[in-house]
């Protein structure tokens, strides 16, 4: 299945009110993945449960602490997981993320780019 993804950040402006404002990352088997915008990509096969931790934008002040949540990761065809997976509850929904920390995107996801 082709999946072309898209990210976006909510943002609060003015004075109304607020949205979350957390980045969408995830954890599988110990490595930490995020959102990445406008990548072609294929689901593989299901890999198992990632964790999207709790979005604290409120620097715990309020309280009330969400608590993490369980998607289901999936392998994006032509790369190892140790690069990029998808998360989602179906292969339809899932999103790509890749590992990396907002510097330089590894080559191998860059090449999916807008092509």
């Amino acid at each position: 299945m082709l999946v072309s993804a898209a990210a976006c950040t909510a943002d609060s402006s003015g004075g109304g009110g607020g949205s979350a404002s957390c980045a969408y990352r995830v954890t599988y088997r110990d490595r930490t993945y995020q959102d990445v915008a406008n990548v072609d990509f294929t689901v593989g096969g299901k890999l198992g449960p990632a964790t999207q931790p709790p979005c604290d934008d409120t620097g715990s002040q309020g309280g009330d602490e969400e608590a993490a949540t369980t998607e289901t990761a999936y392998e994006v065809d032509g790369l190892s997981p140790a690069v990029a997976i998808a998360v989602g509850d179906t292969p339809e929904e899932a999103r790509i993320l890749v590992a990396y920390s907002g510097g330089e995107l590894p080559p191998e996801v860059a090449e999916l780019i807008d092509k």
